[in-house]
């Protein structure tokens, strides 16, 4: 008998090794255009609701005899540490989720983040930053964090020197509700009601501790990073039902709160 997932299990070797084979194979000798390339007209990437890779996103896998686990999200995500960036060596070449390298995008590898993930990259040492879509494993060597393209790179300050000190930070996706699920108002118990939210992390907690006086429940500060930056969403709850649900709707006007969101 034939063995059907083969095919697909190599499939998902050949998209992995997308990044692992360019470190092992070629750890020093990647390079950029003979003459620069002005990228300045090169737009951050922007986050957008796209499912998983297929094949990027397995829950393990093994480099240079070392195991690194795939996150199930990027919630959350922050990170310093030593930035790098790859070029021609491997343009057109596919990448670990599929995609074609695309040196002059504004894209990047990572280890552990699922494919894809958006990520603000801040280099540390002159405060420049940009928004790119990892879509690509790596990189491999001791003390890096993350692989740049040569645009993202070239925008951040980091051709020149090879390397540079950059944080990290995984930016959400509000996933919109299906059109199915909206017609037919389905509810999945419990939920929270989004009261408000705010640049300002004092104001949010100044909202959540009225609200929690005024409706007994108890609350909670959701940051989430933005392009425009962090914001601090007040979430009310648990909320267990639909009869509980509607009280509280009932009372947030009440309450000055004339706007907010049911969120799961």
């Amino acid at each position: 008998m034939k063995n059907r997932g083969l095919p697909s299990l190599l499939v998902l070797l050949l998209l992995l090794a997308g990044c692992s084979t360019r470190t092992m194979e070629y750890p020093n000798d990647d390079y950029g255009p003979a003459r620069p390339v002005d990228v300045s007209h090169v737009p951050d990437a922007v986050p957008r609701d796209e499912p998983y890779s297929k094949y990027g996103n397995p829950s393990s896998y093994t480099v240079r005899g070392r195991t690194y686990h795939v996150l199930d999200t990027g919630e959350g995500y922050r990170e310093k540490g030593l930035a790098s960036w790859y070029g021609l060596k491997f343009h057109g070449r596919r990448t670990s989720s599929g995609e074609a390298y695309d040196m002059y995008a504004m894209t990047a590898a990572h280890k552990t983040l699922p494919l894809p993930t958006w990520v603000r990259v801040t280099n540390l040492d002159n405060g420049s930053s940009v928004v790119v879509k990892v879509n690509d494993r790596g990189p491999f060597h001791s003390g890096r964090i993350i692989d740049l393209s040569y645009a993202a790179a070239s925008r951040l300050g980091v051709l020149g020197k090879g390397t540079a000190p950059v944080e990290v930070v995984a930016l959400q996706v509000e996933k919109p509700a299906t059109v199915a699920a909206k017609a037919a108002d389905v509810r999945q118990f419990p939920l929270w009601v989004q009261a408000g939210a705010f640049a300002s992390e004092a104001n949010a907690q100044l909202l959540l501790h009225r609200l929690e006086e005024q409706s007994g429940l108890q609350g909670r500060i959701r940051p989430l990073e933005q392009l425009s930056g962090r914001i601090y969403r007040v979430w009310l709850g648990p909320v267990s039902s639909e009869r509980q649900l509607q009280q509280l709707t009932k009372k947030l006007p009440e309450w000055g709160i004339e706007s907010y969101r049911v969120v799961q």
